[in-house]
C-alpha cells in the first residue's frame, strides 16, 4: 500500500472512532470527570424499576400537582399520574413504536411517539425518551449535554435538547445512588419530581 493509501486508512479508522465515541458532554462542577464516568456506568446498568412520588407541573394554562407512579422494564414503559391539572388519572404505556394514552373522562389514544402522543392530546412538548435517562440522573446519550457535577460527581445540573435539568437530592438504593428530588425546565413546561420510594433492578441479568 502506498503512502496515500496508508493516509486514507488512517483517516477511515480515525473518523470511525470518533463515531463511536457518541456525542459529547461538556463536563463540569466539583466533581471528578473519573468518578462520575464510573457512577454513570453503574447506573446505566439499572434497565427496570418501579418509581412511587409526585410530580408537580406548570404550563401556561394548567398547573397542579399530583401522585406518579412509574413501571420500567427494559423498553416497555407504564407511567400513572393521578390528578394533576384536573384532568383525573392519566395514563402512558407502551414501547417503541406502540404508544398508548388513557385520560380519564376523555379516551384513549395511540401513536408512535410518545412526544407526539401527549403534545397532540394533551399540549405537554415533554421529551418521554430522554426522561427515561434523566429521571436516573444521566443525559440521554444521543444528543449532546453540558454537565454539572456535585460534590459527589453525581449530576447537579444538566443542559440537553432545549431542556435544563437540576438535581437537589439523590437517595441509595440497592446499592445505586439515585435522584430523589429534581425539576424540569423547557419551553412552556415547568415539571418537579419528587420520589417517594425507588426500586431499581437490572433485569440483564
Amino acid at each position: 500500500m502506498n503512502l496515500r493509501g496508508l493516509q486514507l486508512l488512517a483517516g477511515l479508522l480515525l473518523l470511525a472512532g470518533c463515531a463511536g465515541l457518541g456525542p459529547r458532554e461538556d463536563v463540569g462542577g466539583q466533581g471528578t470527570a473519573s468518578a462520575w464516568r464510573q457512577h454513570k456506568t453503574e447506573v446505566a446498568t439499572i434497565d427496570g424499576w418501579q418509581i412511587d412520588g409526585k410530580v408537580g407541573i406548570r404550563a401556561p394554562q394548567d398547573s397542579g400537582s399530583g401522585v406518579l407512579f412509574w413501571l420500567q422494564r427494559r423498553d416497555y414503559y407504564d407511567i400513572r399520574l393521578s390528578g394533576p391539572l384536573g384532568r383525573g388519572a392519566t395514563r402512558l404505556t407502551g414501547r417503541e413504536g406502540d404508544i398508548r394514552l388513557e385520560v380519564a373522562n376523555q379516551g384513549r389514544y395511540q401513536a408512535e411517539s410518545p412526544e407526539a402522543l401527549l403534545e397532540e392530546q394533551i399540549g405537554w412538548r415533554l421529551p418521554v425518551s430522554h426522561l427515561l435517562w434523566w429521571i436516573r440522573g444521566l443525559p440521554a446519550p444521543d444528543s449532546k449535554s453540558r454537565l454539572t457535577l456535585n460534590a459527589d460527581s453525581r449530576l447537579a445540573r444538566l443542559e440537553q435538547d432545549g431542556w435544563r435539568v437540576e438535581y437537589a437530592d439523590y437517595q441509595q438504593q440497592n446499592g445505586y445512588w439515585l435522584p430523589q428530588r429534581l425539576k424540569l425546565f423547557g419551553e412552556n413546561l415547568d415539571i418537579t419530581l419528587v420520589i417517594k420510594a425507588w426500586q431499581p433492578r437490572r433485569l440483564g441479568l
